[in-house]
């Protein structure tokens, strides 16, 4: 490998090629070589390999931004080298480039196949061939920051609303508001933000992060997901037939969780009230025309809401979700009661929901 010989004169088109690593694979020593130098003056850092095997060999050892294949090699040719490549998850995107005399139909077909993003014939022009690999490493570039905005997307809202913005972005509209019957959790941890017990706000936030991150797995292992997060709290959906079930055994599932990490970290005070109803609720996008979110709304999200306040280190659910749980033997409902509740007009019916006996 050699360091990039910047050519002054070299047009500005070849800005997105400088800084770039290509590796050129040809048995043959001159057409690399004309080719690693063509690539040199362009600024790019060029890897060369005589054969196949060895091509894999430095993909493998190095991160590579692009490559020059050429058709005829010893040991594997270039089609398959191609697919070998795109076997490799570090080079499923990677621009692949097949450097070529021959001019067979047949054969550009099979490259495209095995994955190649480009075919240029010999003899090779230094600007076609800089212009052409440029555009394939900008497009890659742009591919790859939509690929990395879709993940910060999922990370940053739910998949509902990952799922209404795509839909946005496609028809310019916004879906329209859609009632649903839904299984509702509210999870509200307490003993990180009172007490005075923690003392240094960056502990205090990466305590409480992989607190909520603990719970939020244990809800997607279940079906269920994250509609947000409310400072120490979250709030789950859980949608389908078995979605009462599911989202049960998910609060039990985060009890015995926020249970063992108390025991093993000396925080007993730290303890979780978990409400549960299931209702009908109307999921859409609120908010402002530059700004909206989207969730859940409706009498179901506000009773299980209200329903962390009677729990204590413990999960409270209504008769809807009882009823619902269809009399699963590993769940069991204790202690029926009339509780008062917070914007409701009449007395609601809850239990203490416990796991049943094996």
């Amino acid at each position: 490998m050699e360091a990039p010989a910047q050519d002054p004169s070299a047009p500005a088109t070849d800005e997105a090629l400088r800084g770039r690593t290509v590796l050129v694979v040809d048995d043959t020593a001159v057409p690399r070589m004309l080719l690693a130098d063509m690539l040199r003056l362009a600024g790019m850092v060029v890897i060369e390999a005589d054969s196949g095997e060895q091509a894999l060999r430095l993909a493998g050892e190095h991160p590579i931004d692009a490559f020059l294949l050429d058709i005829r090699l010893p040991d594997m040719n270039g089609i398959e080298l191609c697919r070998a490549l795109r076997a490799m998850p570090a080079h499923k995107s990677v621009p692949i480039v097949f450097v070529s005399a021959m001019d067979q139909r047949e054969m550009l077909q099979w490259a495209l196949e095995a994955g190649c993003d480009d075919f240029i014939q010999k003899p090779i022009h230094a600007m076609v061939l800089r212009k052409r690999l440029g555009n394939l490493l900008q497009k890659s570039e742009y591919l790859a920051q939509v690929e990395a905005m879709g993940v910060s997307l999922r990370r940053y809202v739910s998949p509902k609303a990952e799922e209404s913005a795509r839909i946005y972005a496609t028809t310019r509209t916004l879906p329209a508001p859609k009632p649903k019957q839904v299984c509702v959790m509210f999870c509200d941890t307490r003993g990180f933000l009172g007490g005075g017990r923690e003392t240094d706000p960056a502990q205090l936030f990466e305590r409480l992060s992989g607190y909520l991150e603990a719970q939020g797995n244990l809800v997607y292992s279940r079906g269920g997901y994250i509609d947000r997060f409310s400072s120490d709290g979250i709030m789950a959906v859980f949608e389908g037939e078995a979605a009462v079930h599911e989202a049960c055994l998910c609060a039990l599932d985060i009890l015995d969780m926020s249970r063992e990490r108390a025991a093993r970290e000396g925080a007993g005070a730290i303890g979780l009230g978990i409400g549960l109803h299931k209702g009908l609720a109307v999921s859409g996008n609120l908010g402002t025309r530059e700004h909206v979110d989207y969730t859940l709304v409706g009498a179901t999200v506000n009773l299980a809401a209200r329903l962390c306040g009677l729990a204590e280190d413990s999960v409270v659910v209504t008769q809807a979700v009882r009823d619902a749980a269809g009399g699963a033997p590993d769940l069991e409902f204790r202690g029926g009661r009339e509780a008062a509740i917070r914007g409701f007009a009449g007395p609601v019916t809850v239990y203490d929901l416990v796991r049943g006996e094996p």
